[in-house]
């Protein structure tokens, strides 16, 4: 069933709302939270010289904005909610856009890396493609994406007051490809459990030129 720009609006009014209203909680229960293999995956893959300029899409409470600048990278965060934005700018003292997801302004050829750690599945599955081509158009050619999302069986819908979309390896894969990016290398997260145990899938990918 395709969503309505009303059907749109409600998504992220109730996405955001949630997160505004537990955004003092949720920086505490994930500012421990271990990610030092998705932020190696991306930097890994970023063929320009150092230090990068980065976008951390979805960035929250800024966690992983304060570490890309101990590395001594230019970050930039991007969140929809303005509980997060502010508590990012605080914290990390980097430049933080608030911005709804569905309503994307971006500059052009202008990161050398994206990092969405666990933030697109957040986008609806009727959305995704174009702001997949945004995300796309904001690298510089040759620049990487990395993302991490729960992983499903392409199904999409509430889980409480958040809304998400589940999408399995292929599915992920394809919409990735059409937008315009090259596949480098996914794994499954938490590292060393079966896969019964791996809710999270984890991909990074080129800009092609």
């Amino acid at each position: 069933m395709k969503h309505t720009d009303a059907d749109l609006e409600q998504i992220t009014r109730t996405t955001l709302g949630h997160y505004n209203s537990v955004a003092e909680g949720f920086r505490e229960g994930t500012r421990d939270h271990d990610v030092s293999q998705n932020i190696a995956a991306l930097l890994r893959h970023i063929n320009f010289t150092a230090p990068f300029t980065l976008l951390d899409f979805g960035c929250g409470p800024g966690r992983d904005l304060q570490t890309f600048t101990r590395m001594g990278h230019v970050a930039v965060g991007l969140d929809g909610s303005a509980e997060f934005a502010r508590m990012a700018r605080e914290d990390s003292g980097c430049e933080v856009w608030q911005q709804d997801f569905l309503k994307l302004e971006l500059p052009r050829e202008h990161f050398d890396g994206i990092f969405a750690n666990a933030v697109l599945f957040h986008i609806p599955l009727q959305e995704l493609p174009r702001v997949l081509r945004q995300l796309h158009a904001t690298l510089k050619p040759g620049g990487v994406l990395f993302s991490s999302n729960p992983r499903g069986d392409n199904q999409e819908g509430w889980n409480g007051p958040r809304y998400g979309s589940y999408h399995d390896l292929q599915a992920w894969q394809q919409l990735l490809t059409e937008a315009g990016f090259v596949e480098l290398e996914h794994y499954y997260r938490p590292a060393g459990l079966p896969r019964e145990q791996q809710p999270w899938l984890a991909s990074v990918w080129r800009k092609v030129v």
